[in-house]
């Protein structure tokens, strides 16, 4: 019989988020695949997980995988993790899910950490009905992304670097317009965490009072 892939959220911030299935699978699959090796390493230690780590990262994804489906195919149970959150939310994920797909092999994601939920949720802004972006293109269809972004009557999630958040907080207001509300995240499940809502404009001024640190989560909605 083949084995199963698990994919298995990691805390964003608290270690304490981690569940009870989730170390359990950790602990009786026969490998587990992860972004960073050292990173990962941290929270299995933490936990008493004693298994081989193999490298599973943006960089390889593309050759791994086919090495992934073989053990599978043999019968081998295995999970991937990455270095914070739901694997395939913007990290490495949906190209092995895809070949398990194709392959008609079985997966199960266990429930779990992701950063945009909780910031969704404590927002203030419609949540009934979102659009996930997660990460802008970096260079190539970025304005196109927003042009099509501010067209929509939902709730948009993107995802932000913290030196990067002051040029996209001025595109925000440059393509959705003044009257978009914001709701800015950073530091989720973590000592730090903090939320700021208003309008763009108080946000700009908001991030640039202060050097933010963490990844951050934007909620934006223009439609109010």
């Amino acid at each position: 019989m083949s084995g199963i892939l698990y994919f298995v959220p990691t805390p964003i911030g608290n270690l304490e988020d981690m569940t009870f299935r989730a170390i359990k699978v950790l602990k009786e699959v026969d490998y587990i695949l992860c972004e960073d090796t050292r990173t990962s390493g941290i929270l299995l230690k933490h936990y008493e997980i004693s298994k081989p780590l193999k490298s599973y990262h943006l960089h390889n994804e593309h050759t791994a995988t086919e090495k992934v489906i073989a053990d599978l195919k043999s019968g081998q149970n295995i999970a991937i993790i990455t270095d914070a959150g739901t694997p395939g939310i913007s990290d490495p994920g949906y190209l092995l899910g895809k070949a398990c797909a194709d392959e008609d092999l079985e997966m199960i994601c266990l429930p779990g950490a992701t950063a945009f939920v909780p910031a969704l949720v404590v927002s203030g802004l419609p949540n009934h009905d979102f659009y996930f972006a997660g990460f802008l293109p970096q260079k190539k269809g970025r304005q196109t992304k927003l042009k099509q972004l501010a067209e929509e009557k939902k709730t948009i999630v993107l995802y932000e670097s913290p030196h990067k958040i002051n040029t996209t907080l001025e595109q925000i207001k440059e393509f959705f317009g003044e009257n978009a509300k914001v709701s800015l995240s950073r530091e989720i499940s973590k000592k730090f965490e903090e939320t700021k809502r208003g309008t763009i404009e108080e946000l700009i001024a908001f991030s640039k009072s202060k050097t933010l640190k963490g990844e951050i989560v934007l909620i934006v909605n223009n439609a109010l």
